[in-house]
Order: structure tokens, then C-alpha cells, then sequence
């Protein structure tokens, strides 16, 4: 046996007893992938392209911060994605690539990878209010081979106008600079408006930052 060899048996960690002692293999992959993880992920946090808006972006209205509620309670990110990835491909189909800079404010984001539907991220501004509101109550009256469901009750459904002072409140806890004045309108801002109407506000603001 070699020195190097001779070194490697005595510390105890060669190649036959990793592979033959599955806890001391796991602990080894854990810590492996912690530090890969923290090398990639910690750097973030220290560059303004992640952590600060891009030029243009708005918070949410308390009418869109309802639909994106609703986005998220109906699943929609389920089928949908709302990134756009920085290949050719993708910016002539969707326009410009997605940014970190778009989606500070988001509690989750929802770039996601899913495209069993379009992607989301540039929707905004592309269709009208009335397309939406088609689309949303029955998909097959535009797309004839589109999967998606219909979501009728949305039209019958009134926006909870009671918590969303508090969203917003919590939004601003955690970065969203909304003022005293928006948290204390937003009642009134969603008041009689149904979830279909909130849901056709969300999606005609994404992407609208960067065009």
C-alpha cells in the first residue's frame, strides 16, 4: 500500500467504507449539497439584479393583489409558468426575458416551470378585459383544443373586501412599500368587485414592468 493509500485507510474515510455505510454516505451527500447550495444561493442576496425592482414596477393594486389570491388558490400555476427563459425561442414567442428584479415583491414567485398552458409572464396588456373574462368562463369559446377548465363560479363570487387591508398590511411587512393611505383605501378599492374581475386585473398587470 502506497503512503496516500496508507493515509486514506487510516482517516477512516476510503471509497469502500462510504459506499458500504449508507448513513455515513447520506451525511456526506447532505453536506455536499448544503455547501453547493449556500456557494450558489448566498451570493444572491448581495446583487441589486435580485434584490432590487427593476425600473417601472409598481406594488400590486389591492384589486390585483385579490387576483393573484385567487391565481394561487385556483392552481393556475399548476399549468401555468411565469418565466421566460433567456433563449431565442422563448423571447420571440413571449418578449423579453424574466428578470429577478420583476418579481421582489412577489410572496411566492410564481415563475414555475410548468407549460402544460402558455407561459404567463408577458400576458399583461396583450388581450383585452373581455377576452379574459371569455377565456376564464368557458377556454373552448377562443381555443377550441385548449384543456383548460372553465371557471364560471368566479363570476358569481365577490371579492373578501374585509381581509384585504391585513394582505396588504403583511405585504408590507415584508418589503412591499405600500403606505398607510393604500392599506386604508383598499377596502373600498375592491368593494363589489367580483373574483373574475380581480383575477382579468392580475393577469392584464404581468409582465407590464419590462416590455
Amino acid at each position: 500500500m502506497d503512503h496516500s493509500k496508507q493515509q486514506s485507510a487510516e482517516s477512516g474515510f476510503t471509497h469502500e467504507r462510504i459506499e458500504t455505510n449508507s448513513w455515513l454516505l447520506i451525511i456526506l451527500v447532505l453536506c455536499t449539497v448544503a455547501i453547493g447550495g449556500l456557494v450558489e444561493i448566498v451570493p444572491l442576496f448581495f446583487q441589486r439584479s435580485t434584490t432590487e425592482p427593476v425600473t417601472g414596477l409598481k406594488p400590486y393594486t389591492a384589486l390585483e393583489v385579490a387576483g393573484r389570491d385567487i391565481y394561487l388558490r385556483e392552481g393556475c400555476y399548476g399549468c401555468h409558468s411565469q418565466m421566460i427563459r433567456p433563449l431565442r425561442a422563448e423571447t420571440l414567442r413571449y418578449g423579453h426575458y424574466s428578470v429577478a428584479g420583476e418579481s421582489v415583491w412577489d410572496h411566492p414567485f410564481q415563475w414555475g416551470s410548468k407549460r402544460t398552458g402558455p407561459d404567463l409572464a408577458r400576458v399583461g396588456g396583450r388581450y383585452s378585459d373581455e377576452w379574459h373574462r371569455i377565456h376564464l368562463l368557458n377556454p373552448r369559446d377562443l381555443v377550441p383544443e385548449s384543456n383548460m377548465p372553465a371557471y364560471p363560479w368566479l363570476a358569481q363570487s365577490s371579492v373578501d373586501s374585509t381581509t384585504i387591508g391585513r394582505h396588504l398590511t403583511a405585504l408590507r411587512q415584508v418589503g412591499v412599500p405600500y403606505t398607510d393611505a393604500d392599506i386604508a383605501e383598499a377596502p373600498a378599492a375592491v368593494a363589489d368587485k367580483t373574483e373574475l374581475e380581480a383575477l382579468i386585473a392580475y393577469l392584464q398587470m404581468l409582465g407590464t414592468a419590462i416590455k
